[in-house]
């Protein structure tokens, strides 16, 4: 029922972009200018499907202190059915597979901490904000 696919193409990527349009922009007012940056023709992107419709989306880019896991977006219809972890899960085996031996981090939104605890991840550091939004780094231990 949930299909997950690393972008390959512009008709994918403008489906991942409009889900995290919804969900950044729209839902949490992240102003665009914050959400779209120089990282996304480097960045590998990923696009969820759930019975057909796209509803998730996340990339992942390499940075100086490692692999950074970026922008995962689920929209509201779609959560609670697993699509986040899904889609994390797949994020995981292609930078496992492709930068093996790096540190894997992410920024996580307070409401999402526990989520990315479940999935292997812990806490670095105090919390911090980004466009005014609660965050914790959290590193992938596995």
């Amino acid at each position: 029922m949930i299909e997950l696919k690393r972008v390959d193409n512009e008709q994918d990527l403008k489906a991942a972009f409009a889900i995290r349009e919804k969900v950044f922009v729209q839902e949490q007012q992240v102003p665009r200018d914050a959400e779209y940056d120089e990282h996304e023709p480097v960045a590998s992107h990923y696009l969820a499907t759930y019975a057909g419709v796209a509803c998730g989306a996340a990339r992942w880019r390499k940075t100086d202190a490692g692999v950074k896991l970026e922008r995962f977006a689920v929209l509201p219809a779609y959560r609670n059915k697993n699509v986040g972890g899904a889609v994390l899960k797949a994020v995981l085996q292609d930078v496992q597979a492709e930068q093996p031996h790096q540190k894997i981090y992410l920024h996580a939104q307070l409401p999402a901490v526990n989520f990315y605890k479940r999935h292997g991840f812990v806490e670095e550091g105090d919390m911090f904000s980004e466009c005014a939004i609660n965050h914790y780094k959290m590193i992938y231990r596995g």
